[in-house]
């Protein structure tokens, strides 16, 4: 996607490494340190996703924007909660979030899928879905011996490679024998119902169902829909990228969505936001940088 002019570089998006794909989506690092933001710019929005996460920053912090209302999305003016530790772990949230940073951040998010770390920690990801919590509470001590290192290093790249020395012999371990080559959620969704289907004696499709649900912490629809909304937003993207109107019908049916309004339901529901307003979001405010940089990787 076009970065805009006026706005920051969004951030960093790594991708794990090729032994990794089933267990790590990918590393969010963003700094604004250097630079001058106005409060509303230090708004950060996230959109709902069925990803676990954990947390570090390394300089600054950032405070849970709560909302109001369902109708709309929090502002300056909304409650604010500080993080629940020095390290956060999220489980699979189902509505957007906000946060706000009260200055300059250089902050790390890993994001996890969360059936390889119920493999990796016995973690229930359906008990943590919609909360945000100290990863001093649910993670194993060898896990916080790993942030403890990682929040000591000098630089991202050796940050990104301690998280992943760690991870690669524990999932080595554990993995599943059936593998997982791509990202996207919607494959996800395919290989999670592949799995549930060749891994237990029960196949009925109420105990596929349940078996998805726990390893992942959402139902199967659920997981398809974040399927279709990510699809739709590539596409929007595509569009941009290729200098053309985005047609949110066309999007709508390359996506497989119902029609447009299907469409509209979906996105404001993982984001928040209509998409056009999204779309505009994204190329007239800071605080989509995560659009951003999702678009951009």
């Amino acid at each position: 996607m076009r970065q805009p002019d006026a706005l920051l570089p969004s951030g960093q998006l790594w991708l794990p490494r090729a032994s990794l794909v089933a267990c790590v989506r990918s590393v969010v690092v963003r700094s604004t340190v250097g630079y001058a933001l106005d409060d509303e710019q230090r708004i950060n929005r996230f959109p709902a996703t069925p990803m676990c996460s954990l947390s570090w920053w390394f300089e600054g912090s950032s405070e849970m924007l709560l909302p109001a209302d369902a109708d709309n999305m929090p502002g300056l003016e909304s409650p604010r909660m500080p993080p629940p530790g020095r390290w956060v772990f999220g489980g699979p949230q189902t509505q957007p979030t906000s946060t706000w940073c009260p200055g300059p951040v250089h902050s790390m998010v890993v994001l996890l899928m969360p059936d390889a770390l119920h493999l990796l920690t016995g973690l229930e990801p359906a008990e943590l879905t919609d909360r945000f919590v100290d990863a001093a509470d649910v993670l194993p001590p060898e896990w916080l011996a790993m942030c403890a290192s990682v929040q000591d290093l000098p630089d991202d790249a050796q940050r990104i490679a301690c998280l992943e020395n760690f991870l690669e012999p524990r999932w080595r371990a554990c993995r599943p024998e059936l593998p997982l080559a791509v990202q996207r959620h919607a494959d996800w969704a395919v290989y999670l119902t592949q799995r549930a289907a060749t891994s237990s004696v029960g196949r009925s499709l109420r105990q596929l169902e349940r078996r998805i649900k726990r390893w992942a912490g959402l139902p199967l629809r659920e997981l398809r829909g974040f399927g279709r909304a990510e699809r739709a937003f590539f596409e929007a993207v595509e569009a941009d990228v290729a200098q053309t109107d985005v047609r949110w019908v066309d999007v709508a049916a390359a996506a497989g969505f119902a029609d447009q309004p299907h469409l509209c339901r979906v996105t404001r529901r993982i984001t928040g936001y209509a998409p056009q307003a999204l779309y505009e979001g994204m190329q007239q405010q800071e605080a989509f940088w995560v659009y951003r940089l999702w678009a951009e990787g």
